[in-house]
């Protein structure tokens, strides 16, 4: 059903708006709209500019409460006051920053360290103390890398007596690292050989001490020392926001109150008199959550609130609040998948579920795969509270009920006797028509009879509605109900051999509300006392009107013979699962389980998916279509209930 809403608003002094969203509208729904713009009637409104004194505090807490191991299962503290709050972020935001500047200045130092460790790395294979090599005299040496395709040319030149020793270090798949020691006389030669290898020299600082390999060492045991010390740091500041904890997330919890509830200004509008300042709030509230919150506030003298019950006093139409019994609540996302109900509208919901339901249970009958549905979208949904869990629970159970009826668990149809029928198998021999499947038959009828009923609510949102042409005239307003019900029982009653009315009353039966059906517009302006615009003339009119008919007319067929797929899915399950004892050997006395069980499973999945599709086509384009519109838009409450709520 839809929640009745009203449109209230709020009134007070200007510095009280805080006060009255904390006190009051805090623990109630309510959908603000823009009082400066929903209020048609208030003079000089102005819009609040102030800046959010919370926002501030509130990030800093939700950054340190990030930092807490599962802070979610954390006892707030709510003994708390606002200052305290703000104190206590401001002591903890201090002693973090403390830790982290500490931090930082190790951290600026291991990169350092890092980069003189990667810089000498490539040179670990080599030899050598790197003081010594790099403060000879007689000795010139350079270090750094050639591509690898030069490398053998390299060697090619040392060779040939070029004076120099290369002393190789790492390689990788595109350069050799190492390093090459000539006498000074040589060295501008052999400098001049080796920038034609396109050797790329590398600096190393003097401050390297040992061997590349020994330096290496010693810088990573720098680096590793440098990170236990921080890692201590971050041990420290863990330590600081546990024993803060409990305070921290209360704090979080109540500045995310305060910032929400001054973010209200937003919404709100001012109005400045000669006297006082006052603020004005509106928006939609449950009829029930306002005759509480009128009854807390009646001794309040800070806060006036008026209900307003003329339309014309507020823009749009009152949003949409669902409440349904729970069994129904998960078949919401089907309505909500194609439109919430207007206000005024008929809430679909129970219709939804109980008809899908129904519908999906006969075209997927089966005791083991219904109850196997029922476990696991129970589960589903206790655990995960997804909707479409619950609707396939309670769809199974449905199937459970119709595997009862046709006698199937597993696709085994002769362990248990079935209530009613076997699809597959039972027939029913109609006039003029011969043997057809009895499924198939009243598949067909209940097409028709939900038919009726969607017409049957078609009318009644047309009455809610005061739609004159789509309560009495249109296709499946009241003209279209007598039609449609005048064939129905036509064919039940030639069917059953039942003597048919007389010529004149079936002319009146299905002549006269196709008349209507056809005239309907100009007999609602003539009802209405409104002058018709006949844009085009009357023999266009009745050539347009007649088209419009003959739709109407094979829309009646071929919605009711749409619903043949339910039978012609619950024949088609039967097949199917026979086909699955009959590849697992059922037949013979020894059937292969794991073939039934994967059969079973695959079955389950698959039809089961396309099943569930089908019947919501059947929702949506045979029954919605007919008497739903879905043009509402969601109830989006500004405030949550807060029952927990810390105080300040």
């Amino acid at each position: 059903m839809i929640v009745k809403m009203k449109f209230i608003n709020i009134s007070g002094p200007r510095d009280d708006i805080d006060r009255v969203m904390d006190l009051y509208l805090s623990r109630y729904e309510i959908q603000l709209e823009s009082a400066l713009s929903e209020l048609k009637t208030v003079e000089n409104l102005r819009p609040f500019v102030e800046i959010n004194p919370y926002r501030e505090a509130l990030l800093k807490a939700q950054q340190y409460v990030g930092y807490l191991s599962e802070p979610e299962k954390i006892t707030p503290d709510t003994s708390m006051g606002l200052d305290d709050i703000f104190e206590l972020i401001r002591v903890t935001n201090e002693e973090y920053l403390t830790f982290q500047s500490r931090k930082d200045v190790l951290k600026r130092r291991q990169e350092e360290l890092q980069a003189k460790q990667k810089v000498i790395e490539p040179f670990r294979p080599m030899d050598g103390d790197l003081g010594k090599i790099l403060s000879f005299k007689y000795i010139t040496c350079r270090f750094g890398k050639l591509p690898s395709e030069q490398y053998q040319k390299m060697e090619k030149y040392l060779m040939n007596d070029l004076g120099a020793i290369f002393v190789k270090g790492q390689q990788d798949e595109s350069s050799v690292y190492g390093a090459y020691f000539v006498s000074p006389g040589e060295a501008q030669k052999v400098d001049a050989v080796f920038r034609s290898l396109h050797f790329e020299r590398i600096e190393i600082p003097p401050q390297y001490k040992g061997t590349p390999e020994q330096a290496c060492r010693d810088l990573a045991q720098q680096i590793f020392d440098i990170q236990r010390e921080m890692d201590d740091i971050d041990k420290e500041a863990a330590r600081m926001l546990g024993e803060k904890a409990p305070r921290l997330v209360a704090a979080r919890n109540r500045l995310e109150e305060l910032a929400h509830n001054f973010d209200v200004r937003k919404m709100a509008a001012r109005v400045a008199d000669k006297k006082e300042d006052y603020y004005i709030l509106c928006g939609w509230m449950a009829d029930d959550d306002v005759e509480k919150f009128m009854e807390e506030a009646k001794d309040d003298d800070k806060i006036f609130i008026v209900v307003e019950d003329d339309h014309d006093s507020y823009f749009g139409e009152p949003p949409t609040k669902l409440e349904n019994p729970k069994i129904f609540k998960p078949f919401e996302m089907f309505v909500r998948m194609y439109g919430l109900p207007a206000h005024g509208e008929i809430d679909p919901t129970v219709f939804v579920g109980i008809t899908y339901s129904f519908i999906f249970g006969v075209m997927f009958g089966d005791v083991g795969q219904g109850l196997l549905l029922v476990i696991v979208g129970a589960l589903i949904y206790h655990f995960k509270k997804a909707p479409l869990a619950g609707i396939i629970a309670t769809a199974g159970i449905f199937s459970t009920i119709f595997g009862f009826m046709f006698g199937s668990i597993f696709g085994f149809e002769d362990i248990i006797k079935p209530l009613w029928l076997r699809p597959i198998d039972h027939m029913t021999t109609l006039p003029f028509v011969g043997k057809l499947n009895t499924v198939f038959i009243v598949s067909v009828a209940f097409g028709m009879g939900i038919i009726i009923i969607a017409m049957i609510l078609h009318i009644v949102n047309g009455l809610r509605e005061h739609d004159t042409q789509g309560t009495w005239f249109d296709a499946n307003g009241a003209a279209g109900l007598v039609f449609y019900a005048s064939v129905v029982a036509a064919i039940i009653l030639f069917m059953t051999g039942h003597s048919m009315p007389a010529g004149v009353v079936l002319a009146v039966m299905f002549g006269l509300p196709l008349l209507l059906i056809l005239f309907g517009k100009p007999i609602t302006d003539r009802l209405k006392k409104k002058k018709a615009k006949q844009e085009e003339g009357a023999v266009m009119f009745l050539v347009q009107g007649f088209f419009e008919l003959f739709e109407t007319l094979l829309s009646y067929f071929s919605n009711t013979l749409s619903f043949v797929r339910i039978g012609a899915f619950a024949v088609s399950h039967a097949a199917m699962m026979e086909v699955v004892l009959m590849l697992a050997g059922a037949e013979e006395g020894s059937p292969n389980w794991v073939v039934i069980v994967l059969g079973n499973l695959f079955v389950c999945l698959m039809e089961g998916l396309v099943v569930g599709i089908q019947v919501l086509r059947l929702e949506y384009y045979e029954m919605f279509s007919r008497f739903y519109k879905g043009s509402g838009r969601a109830f989006d409450p500004y405030t949550k209930k807060n029952k927990n709520k810390g105080g300040a």
